[in-house]
């Protein structure tokens, strides 16, 4: 089975249960959709907590956040092909995998490609109070090309997509966090997304970084439900 869920931020007790209750077994997936909370740059926590999920029975495939530091910048991972994409790994934590972006993914024969980062709204509070802030935090335009080519070789047709963030057209506005001036924030990667949502014949979109449950047309916000892939 592969399920879908949005962000963990490093909780993973409700992944835990999550397994209890399905009785889930290493050979089935959890998706999540970014921010999983395991590449923070807190060594020891993120050990503690890589340790933690690789002893649950289900294999995790993240999505690549904001609040997290990219796993091919880290000298513990490794590459390799899985399901017919690249992904990231360590040795010590096998099953627990980081999608590179543009990838594109067989999920129980769905044609899933993965396009991950976004802007983090509490950038100037992080930077002002030392908390990790990560400048590639957003798709570079090296990976905007990677997934526009990887499109163009599909004939812009997948079945599914999965990124952090969602197409401009259909971010949830009223979950922006109280404080922040919607004016000031960037969004080039929604803008983008928007045009690749405009070209893009596909089935399912899946978002997290909203922290909110709704499904509007074919995209759908994730954030402490789970979906069925």
């Amino acid at each position: 089975m592969i399920y879908v869920t949005g962000d963990t931020h490093g909780q993973f007790g409700r992944i835990k249960q999550f397994c209890e209750q399905f009785q889930t077994e290493k050979e089935d997936i959890l998706i999540i959709m970014g921010d999983a909370g395991l590449n923070t740059q807190d060594k020891d926590k993120d050990q503690k907590r890589k340790k933690y999920v690789e002893e649950l029975p289900i294999t995790l495939f993240c999505i690549h956040g904001n609040h997290e530091q990219r796993p091919q910048t880290i000298k513990s991972y490794k590459e390799k092909t899985w399901h017919g994409g690249i992904v990231y790994y360590e040795e010590a934590y096998p099953d627990l995998l980081f999608a590179k972006d543009g990838e594109i993914f067989d999920l129980n024969g769905k044609q899933t490609i993965v396009i991950g980062g976004a802007y983090s709204v509490d950038k100037p509070l992080r930077l002002v109070f030392d908390y990790p802030w990560w400048p590639d935090e957003q798709p570079s335009d090296e990976i905007k090309k990677y997934v526009e080519e990887q499109l163009t070789k599909q004939n812009w047709k997948v079945d599914v997509v999965l990124s952090h963030t969602a197409p401009l057209k259909y971010i949830p506005m009223e979950k922006f966090v109280t404080g922040f001036d919607p004016g000031k924030i960037d969004k080039s990667t929604e803008e983008w997304l928007d045009t690749i949502e405009d070209r893009l014949e596909y089935k399912k979109w899946y978002c997290g970084h909203y922290h909110t449950e709704q499904t509007i047309d074919r995209v759908e916000f994730l954030h402490e439900n789970y979906g069925e892939f």
